[in-house]
């Protein structure tokens, strides 16, 4: 698949530019593993900052005693993923926001290839290659190398489409546009996190990186992916990548993402559509066994209808002011290809199928 790159190299911003910031709740086990990589490798580029989300195993004193140079923000509670972040940025004063899970392992060298993408093609928001740290040659679940969208609202990655992994062969070096970056290792500049009001709190946890880029799209910013950075996601750090609750979540906040960003067409019909796919994915988990993952589709779908009228009323705030940007929307349907056509790696899909501006 071809994809736009560049070739113009800006100056990186300073360090005092850039905020590394990870969001901790009682993960003194993640800190201990990975913040020293963290500091090492990024520390001359970046300031490092712990957002922390009322944690009581002691990790903020062992990050105080151990890595004096890193900044402490603590939040009075565990807010989830998305206030969290949001109470700590509004306290930390940057050009970049880097959004890093605590359970990520960084690469030497990092952090200048994505800002000096992002400088030069003017990304909003922009994420590295994400591999899996246990399956270390594997595209990582939470991103890969970088998030589409197809007609129904269901998303996928280059990399990863479903449960079909990829090994890293170099077939994704290149620097491209997508339409979502995964929150894992989010890059996102701190003016477009401003003017889009940052992550949605009524998500807890899940998509609401998703949410956030499609608005940043829908005010026609732009979202990359560069294949000269890499890091590496354990994955499961807050619940395992197979988990009814996360099931749940993934349900309902899709439903919550096209309630609020979607502006192309028949929003009911879509959301009728989308309860006709859901309900068989319901039904093929009961088919295997699985009948707390058919609970957890139920719940999200009661969740979902109770919370309507709030995303509505979301929907009408988010003014589109700018051409929407819809690169990265596949125009098809992404299961039936999977699933019945068995296009099961990116680059099987037809490039002319996606939208490029």
């Amino acid at each position: 698949m071809s994809w736009k790159t560049s070739s113009t190299i800006h100056d990186k911003p300073g360090v005092n530019d850039i905020a590394v910031a990870i969001l901790n709740w009682n993960g003194i086990h993640y800190l201990q593993e990975f913040l020293p990589n963290v500091v090492a490798n990024s520390e001359n580029d970046a300031n490092i900052w712990i957002i922390d989300n009322g944690s009581e195993d002691n990790s903020v004193q062992w990050v105080e005693q151990h890595f004096p140079q890193v900044n402490i923000l603590l939040n009075g509670d565990n807010y989830g993923f998305a206030r969290g972040y949001n109470e700590g940025l509004r306290r930390i004063d940057a050009k970049y926001f880097v959004l890093l899970n605590s359970d990520v392992e960084v690469t030497q060298n990092w952090i200048p290839p994505v800002i000096q993408f992002m400088e030069r093609d003017q990304m909003a928001a922009c994420q590295p290659k994400i591999r899996d740290y246990n399956r270390r040659e594997w595209f990582e679940h939470a991103g890969a190398t970088g998030g589409f969208i197809d007609r129904f609202g269901y998303v996928f990655c280059a990399g990863r489409i479903f449960d079909a992994f990829e090994k890293d062969a170099g077939q994704y070096e290149d620097n491209k546009e997508v339409f979502w970056a995964s929150g894992a290792a989010l890059f996102i500049r701190s003016d477009a996190w401003d003017e889009v009001g940052g992550l949605d709190e009524d998500f807890f946890a899940h998509m609401e990186e998703i949410d956030l880029c499609w608005r940043l799209k829908n005010k026609g910013y732009r979202i990359g992916a560069c294949g000269q950075s890499t890091v590496y996601h354990v994955g499961g750090g807050t619940l395992d990548k197979l988990n009814p609750f996360k099931t749940y979540l993934n349900f309902r906040n899709n439903l919550f993402i096209l309630v609020k960003n979607y502006h192309d067409g028949s929003l009911w019909w879509l959301l009728l559509r989308r309860m006709l796919l859901d309900g068989i994915a319901g039904i093929r988990f009961l088919s295997e066994g699985k009948l707390s993952y058919t609970r957890a589709v139920l719940r999200a779908h009661g969740s979902f209808y109770r919370q309507y009228r709030t995303m509505c009323r979301k929907r009408e705030t988010l003014s589109i002011n700018r051409t929407p940007n819809r690169c990265g929307w596949y125009k098809r349907s992404i299961i039936y290809d999977y699933y019945f056509l068995k296009k099961d790696r990116f680059n099987k899909l037809d490039p002319s199928d996606f939208h490029h501006s």
